[in-house]
């Protein structure tokens, strides 16, 4: 029968909870819902007089698309907030079985009527569902959970009751609801219950047996997974701040795909990609995306393990690959999030590059791709610009801050729902941050919040109250949108303690090779003759064509090439930098002319228009004395075309004086962005209109939107409302990173307002603790180098440049180039880092090919700095470019020139094949090393190009002694070579003529060092297994904390037989026990050189050391033999005791450890003096 009507007081009861909507579902929770009172009701409290109702159907309700919308799931009033406490029924009508434990309320699963419900197709003319074709209500035990679902006021449901009781109330009644015409039809069925989870009973001991320590501490890989599995239950991991749900609910449902999303998301979603593909479209302004952008490709970079350091330098824990290795693992832009093969995709990303490298451009790409799905694992793409930290003012919320300050965020119509689907969805999301000129800006920024900030930003944040800086660190600490993808830009120096931590993917974005420049030349220049004629005159230019690696400098070469067709191209960073300002002055220079002849015949023009309009006029009326008339006019027309002429020529000097002024202070103000590490133009006096407006005239600088203000104005329009308003607040940035520096180098050399006493404490390399401590910037580095290349520039080209007399700027550049000459000279080159050597080459040849004729101190610094290079060359560790490379090869070539010779070391330092044969090829390399990996790729392309000679010179001075291995690819390089020189083969093809006698490198190896540590070290271990047996000259092998174990040992044994010149092997901490010592011993006792043998820190127990005593007397060369802190008892210690009375010339016995009784220690120690305890 049809369910119409309800008893009035179990409806005046429901009334209590307030005004209620349509769907009560969100609102069964502890909160909103007094379960006593709900449970306590006879119908829902017995389970006998449930049971009767288990033939009872019920309709299945269709899902409501309003329902669903975000817009319709509005929040509870302040009204019904205060209603949802009740008056609770008295004790004596609870039913007993309320006192039952039930259900914790944060198990109730949270779901939909969408998802509870199947959907029906309505139709007015269906007919009522029979009974047996609906789903009926199960029954369930005291206790379990509830949902209430709503039947729809339509012809197509029917409830059918069956076989009702008479004791107990229905379970369908009606509520009147406020608003509207029909109160709706509510049901409550009871939900599935949640799954339970089953436990094994914990393990017990047989036979009252005691279970060993290590049972109960379980080391980490000491149980099998079942074990481990049984013995504890999976635990939850903590929630993060932001998370929805509580591990101890039920899963939560899958999330929506885009076709689901409310239609104003949808909508937003395509306004914003169309609105990406305007702004993002331009790298810079007149060079598109689609047609200039240069694909650059990627590499991937790894974490070097440093151990406990608090203070790390992210330059210094990246692992710096070799080019080989690096060219077969680049990506695509494409591939940034896309995990590896089995791995998760990365969620923390942190893009590395210098500056210039087209960090911002890579990323406006990704966004110009993302807007033609392009990245369809993201809805959502925001871009936010570090320098929006300048903004101070509490006033914005997560949701203003996505959808109003992101530098790419369309204006929003409904940003309610938009904010919602990115709370519900984060994985869906990609979050940018560029406009980071450091680490140490990130840095800052995920330093730990104040818990009460934190505890305000989780509980509302949508909260207007917070500033900018504190929600960049609420995202990047994953305090807010955990879920999301993070994309951060920045410079590879400075300290990343806390990137370091949090990031797992570090990407850098690699430079120019050779294809791509002449890519970017052909797409530059729009005439194949000119863009051929372009790449003519790049390629006979080498160090220009080096610089191109560099995106940014590729730029304003191409620059050069298009204005400078004829004119010699420079040999320096210096005078490319200055070529490239004196183009732009000149271009301004000439525009401005142009604008004012305009200007000037225009205003001639009307007056002639007027004087001849006022002549006729008169002649019309006065007829009389027109040659007169006609006289006085030619007359007053030569005066002022002279006044118009001196004008002009007085206009040019005093704009020429002007232009000089504005570049004098812009480059003061670039000395002081330098100084600050920012790129942004301060405000206030320091940056008058008339500077402001000649800077973005000539292009030196930018003018970057920061963010859009409302303002309300104080008086009321006609209709009583406050008039809205927007303005738009910009700030100044400069265009280039390289004219910036070159900027503040004109600041530091042609400024007479610096004091020579102040330019000396600019120059690099201080003396004293303080400078030694600093860390070079990279902007400071090459502002540097460009002051230095300035004082030795040709003085003719810098009086563009200045508006001092020519004895005043004579004197002035004298006296700090006796400065510059007398600070390098005074350097002991000697004593310098691998980095600091490179600059002073830069700086020296800045100095010495700035102009073509090299001035006499600049060829003095040259030949000083060739003289005093250290024989043995090291660069390792320091990240090596095309231009670095070119640098140190002239340097090398000005030493051979005064009879010196080298050894170079260039391990770690990513140094292409080709800038590696380029220095290898030079005659003064006595001796080279480099990535191994590099030298077979560089031999291979040698000796396929039929280049005997040097491959035979690239073979003999290759040196590898002694090598420490401390990645996996190191000791795969290290097999190969062991390959070839035992095959006597470069390849597979080539003849035995160039390694007759094999690899010299390989024979030279005597001392191994394997420093991967017990995560890496196995997983090399085979490699190191088959390789040694082909390195028979090794005398030292270190395989300290390798965790080889016994079965390593077994291996180790076996390989050891080919090593007879072996004196010193480190086994100490390889979990190594008296099984693999067994192994060992018959292959040790064989190696007759062997002096010094370090067990320390194993498992060896008393049968081990019993194994080792029995071949002490046959080891005729040991010395020292270390087996501390093994298991050894007294039972071991007595018999290598009584084995070293035997052992005339062993010196030194540490075998100490807490198993052994010291007073038995002792006694031994007194017996014989060589047994030690330390």
């Amino acid at each position: 029968m049809m369910m119409q009507d309800l008893d009035q007081d179990f409806l005046d009861s429901c009334l209590l909870f307030g005004e209620l909507p349509d769907d009560l579902s969100e609102y069964l929770n502890e909160d909103n819902l007094d379960t006593d009172v709900l449970l306590g009701d006879p119908w829902f409290n017995s389970v006998d007089e449930l049971d009767y109702y288990n033939d009872v159907t019920v309709a299945t309700d269709v899902s409501n698309p309003a329902n669903n919308d975000p817009q319709h799931q509005s929040a509870p009033t302040e009204k019904t907030k205060s209603r949802r406490k009740r008056q609770r029924a008295p004790q004596s009508q609870l039913n007993t079985t309320a006192k039952r434990q039930r259900a914790p309320a944060a198990a109730r699963p949270k779901t939909k009527k969408s998802q509870a419900e199947p959907e029906a197709a309505p139709d007015s003319h269906a007919e009522p569902i029979p009974a047996k074709a609906v789903r009926e209500i199960s029954t369930s035990p005291p206790g379990i959970l509830y949902r209430l679902i709503t039947l729809p006021d339509t012809p197509t449901y029917q409830v059918v009751q069956l076989s009702p009781p008479a004791t107990a109330a229905p379970p369908v009644f009606r509520l009147p609801l406020p608003h509207t015409a029909t109160p709706p039809t509510y049901i409550i069925v009871p939900a599935a219950p949640p799954p339970r989870r089953l436990q094994m009973p914990p393990l017990s001991p047989v036979d009252g047996a005691v279970a060993p320590v290590q049972m109960s501490s379980s080391p980490p890989g000491s149980l099998s997974d079942t074990a481990s599995k049984a013995m504890s239950p999976p635990c939850a991991s903590p929630l993060s701040p932001s998370t929805e749900t509580s591990p101890c609910k039920e899963s939560p449902p899958p999330p929506q795909s885009p076709a689901d999303h409310p239609q104003a998301v949808k909508d937003y979603i395509q306004e914003a990609k169309a609105h990406v593909s305007q702004t993002c479209q331009y790298m810079e302004p007149g060079l598109s995306l689609d047609a200039h952008y240069v694909d650059v490709r990627l590499s991937p970079r790894e974490i070097l393990c440093s151990g406990k350091n608090t203070n790390k330098c992210l330059d210094k824990e990246l692992v710096i690959m070799g080019d080989t290795d690096r060219q077969s693992s680049m990506l695509g832009h494409a591939q940034v999030f896309e995990g590896s093969s089995g791995e998760k995709s990365k969620r923390y990303i942190l893009l590395l590059g210098n500056a210039g490298m087209g960090k911002t451009s890579l990323i406006k790409k990704l966004c110009l791709d993302w807007s033609r799905d392009h990245v369809p694992q993201f809805d959502f793409v925001f871009l936010l610009d570090g320098k929006k930290l300048s903004v101070t003012e509490p006033a914005y919320s997560l949701q203003t801050l996505l959808l109003q300050l992101s530098s790419i965020a369309p204006p929003c119509v409904d940003p309610e729902v938009v904010y919602a689907q990115i709370l519900a969805d984060p994985k869906r999301t990609l979050i940018i941050f560029d406009g980071f000129s450091e680490l140490r800006d990130y840095e800052t920024l995920l330093q730990a919040q104040d818990k009460d900030l934190v505890s305000s930003l989780q509980r509302d944040s949508k909260a207007q109250s917070f500033t900018v800086r504190q929600l960049y660190s609420a995202v990047l600490q994953r305090v807010l949108l955990s879920g999301c993808t993070l994309l951060l830009s920045t410079r590879p120096r400075g300290t990343a303690t806390q990137l370091l931590r949090r990031a797992d993917c570090f990407l850098e974005v690699c430079g120019f090779t050779p294809k791509n420049i002449e890519t970017y030349v052909s797409q530059f220049f729009s005439d194949p003759a000119l863009s051929s004629a372009a790449q003519d005159r790049l390629h006979r230019s080498s160090y220009l064509h080096l610089l191109c690696w560099n995106p940014g400098l590729c730029r304003l070469i191409c620059l050069l090439l298009e204005h400078h067709k004829q004119s010699e191209l420079p040999g320096s960073l210096t005078g490319l930098c200055h070529q490239v300002l004196s183009l732009i002055v000149e271009t301004d220079s000439r525009r401005t002319h142009s604008d004012t002849e305009t200007g000037v015949i225009v205003a001639s023009d009307s007056s002639q228009v007027k004087r001849g309009h006022r002549n006729r006029s008169r002649s019309q009326v006065h007829s009389s004395a027109p040659t007169q008339r006609v006289r006085r006019t030619r007359n007053r027309e030569r005066q002022v075309d002279k006044v118009d002429e001196d004008m002009k020529s007085v206009g040019g000097d005093t704009e020429s004086t002007v232009d000089r002024q504005l570049l004098s202070q812009l480059s003061a103000l670039a000395w002081e962005g330098v100084k600050a590490n920012t790129s942004v133009l301060p405000t206030g006096r320091a940056a008058s209109a008339r500077l402001q407006a000649f800077g973005l005239r000539t292009g030196l600088l930018l003018s970057h939107h920061l963010r859009t203000r409302i303002l309300v104005s104080e008086g009321e329009e006609e209709g009583g409302e406050r008039t809205h308003r927007s303005e738009d607040e910009s700030i100044l940035l400069w265009a280039s990173p390289f004219l910036q520096s070159y900027m503040a180098a004109l600041h530091l050399s042609l400024s007479r307002s610096l004091s020579d006493r102040a330019f000396l404490l600019t120059l690099p390399f201080q003396s004293g603790a303080k400078g030694r401590r600093r860390p070079q910037r990279e902007e400071l580095e090459l502002t540097q180098r460009l002051a230095i290349g300035l004082l030795f520039h040709s003085r003719t080209e810098l009086q563009s440049l200045h508006s001092y007399t020519d004895v005043v700027f004579r004197d002035m550049l004298s006296s700090k180039q006796a400065l510059v000459t007398k600070h390098l000279e005074g350097l002991c080159y000697a004593e310098l880092s691998p980095s600091q050597l490179l600059e002073a080459c830069h700086y020296v040849y800045e100095a010495g090919f700035t102009q073509n004729q090299s001035s006499r101190d600049a060829v003095h610094l040259m030949t000083h700095l060739a003289e005093n290079l250290p024989e043995f060359l090291t660069l390792r560790g320091v990240p090596l470019s095309p231009p670095d490379v070119f640098t140190v090869q002239k340097a090398l070539e000005r030493g051979g020139a005064e009879g010196r010779s080298f050894c170079l070391d260039l391990e770690d330092s990513g140094i292409q094949i080709c800038g590696l044969r380029a220095l290898v090829g030079l005659s003064n390399i006595n001796t080279y090393r480099a990535c191994i990996a590099d030298v077979i790729t560089l031999w291979e392309q040698l000796e396929q190009s039929a280049e005997e000679e040097l491959l035979q010179g690239a073979v003999s001075k290759f040196k590898i002694h002694p090598l420490k291995a401390t990645q996996v690819f190191h000791v795969q390089h290290l097999q190969k070579l062991v390959s070839m020189h035992v095959h006597k083969r470069i390849t597979d093809s080539s003849s035995e003529s160039i390694l007759a006698e094999g690899v010299p490198a390989v024979h030279e190896l005597h001392k191994l060092e394997f420093e991967l540590g017990p995560d890496r070290g196995p997983l090399a271990l085979p490699q190191l297994w088959d390789l040694l047996p082909g390195l028979q000259n090794l005398q030292h092998v270190d395989l300290e904390n390798s965790k080889i174990g016994d079965t390593g040992a077994e291996k180790l044994a076996a390989a050891l037989v080919s090593l007879c010149l072996l004196e010193v092997l480190n086994l100490s901490q390889n979990c190594i026990g008296d099984c693999g010592v067994q192994k060992l011993v018959t292959t040790l006792k064989d190696l007759p050189r062997l002096h010094c043998l370090s067990l320390y820190s194993n498992v060896i127990s008393d049968e081990g050391a019993e194994s080792l005593a029995a071949v002490l007397p046959h080891m005729a060369a040991l010395t020292d033999l270390d087996v501390k802190y093994n298991k050894l008892t007294d039972v071991g210690a007595q018999s290598l005791a009584s084995s070293l009375r035997s052992c005339k010339k062993m010196k030194t016995l540490r075998m100490w450890n807490q198993c052994m009784p010291y007073g038995v220690f002792e006694r031994l120690q007194q017996q014989d003096g060589r047994i030690l305890w330390h």
